[in-house]
């Protein structure tokens, strides 16, 4: 079990009633491993500064010394249940990396086999935005995928996903259950955030999206409520729980879909479009109409229809610029253009995903 916990300020009794629960429910048998952000909240406190910052340098010199602070209080609390902790700071580069991504689950579980409770946030000291998650929501995801976590908790600010917002609105109705989240159940959510300007509701629901699609259920709750997470793992009704999808993808796929970040944009024409989505074929130049970005061979990119709208990823088989030369043409003809042929397809389908 993994629980993402997003806080807007290091709250010291919520921390220790997360470690209370984590702790019985070690002792009863559960693994669980903590994505917690607060080490730039905990640092702006530490150096006496007003606001978030803005700028990344000073972003990052909050998060250099909020961390320890952040660490130290689960150290303190876990300590006093007899537990141990282990701080573990990823970037985006560590799991878009296929042997990084690799090395990082191996780590966790080791840590794991050691009675250790795993303590997981960005490393926002060095975190640039080509390298940063965005927000804990989705790494909590990413690593509940890593790990192949058995049910994602995020504990939020809200007892779960209302059909309205409960801030504005407190006749709002909570939803207890989602099967599948479609887009419009992602409309109700619009792009919310909260008081730090990242992980509001609609990045929690992107997660959910995205454990669903591998296979592992997700709940949100909220994390002030005493005993929630344990109310959660036993099954009581709390929250919104988001059933997982049916027919999962495979750990590559959604590695692919879901992990690495795009590198440009291809085109395609409604033929193409068809065959990728009804029939699971590969992309073949002669699909291709235009294309944007600069990416290499191997790259994730995305795949867009004539409407600008993108409906599926996947890793490209010839750079950008070989592309541009190729793109609309037959596939027999990629050698007298380009002088060689590396394959027949842009995108072969065992490493194309459909959204």
């Amino acid at each position: 079990m993994l629980t993402a916990i997003d806080r807007s300020r290091l709250d010291d009794s919520v921390i220790k009633e997360i470690a209370r629960q984590v702790s019985n429910l070690y002792k009863s048998g559960y693994e669980i491993i903590l994505v917690s952000s607060g080490a730039i909240i905990s640092g702006i406190k530490e150096l006496n500064l007003k606001e978030i910052p803005r700028d990344i340098p000073n972003k990052q010199a909050a998060a250099a010394v909020g961390q320890s602070h952040l660490i130290g209080k689960y150290e303190r609390h876990f300590k006093k249940k007899g537990l141990k902790v282990a701080q573990i700071l990823l970037t985006h580069d560590d799991l878009s990396n296929r042997v990084r991504y690799l090395n990082a689950k191996n780590t966790i579980l080791t840590i794991l086999s050691h009675k250790v409770i795993p303590i997981i946030n960005e490393n926002d000291t060095v975190a640039v935005d080509e390298i940063k998650f965005g927000d804990n929501d989705t790494l909590s995801a990413m690593v509940a995928n890593l790990i192949e976590a058995d049910l994602l908790i995020i504990l939020s600010d809200v007892k779960g996903l209302y059909r309205a917002d409960p801030k504005l609105n407190p006749a709002a109705e909570l939803i207890p259950v989602v099967r599948k989240i479609t887009h419009e159940i992602e409309m109700m959510v619009g792009d919310s955030k909260s008081i730090t300007g990242v992980g509001g509701m609609a990045t929690k629901l992107q997660a959910a999206k995205m454990v669903s699609l591998a296979g592992i259920p997700a709940i949100i709750v909220d994390g002030k409520s005493e005993g929630i997470i344990e109310a959660a793992i036993i099954g009581e009704e709390v929250g919104t729980l988001f059933l997982p999808e049916e027919d999962k993808l495979s750990g590559k796929k959604h590695w692919i879909a879901y992990t690495l970040k795009s590198k440009g944009r291809l085109k395609l024409d409604d033929g193409a479009k068809c065959v990728i989505i009804s029939n699971g074929k590969s992309l073949l130049p002669s699909g291709v109409i235009d294309l944007d970005g600069r990416f290499e061979s191997g790259d994730m990119v995305s795949c867009i229809d004539t409407q600008n709208r993108e409906f599926a990823r996947g890793l490209v088989n010839y750079s950008s610029k070989e592309l541009k030369k190729i793109k609309g043409i037959h596939s027999s003809r990629i050698e007298d253009i380009l002088g060689y042929k590396i394959v027949d397809e842009v995108i072969h389908r065992d490493n194309l995903v459909i959204l």
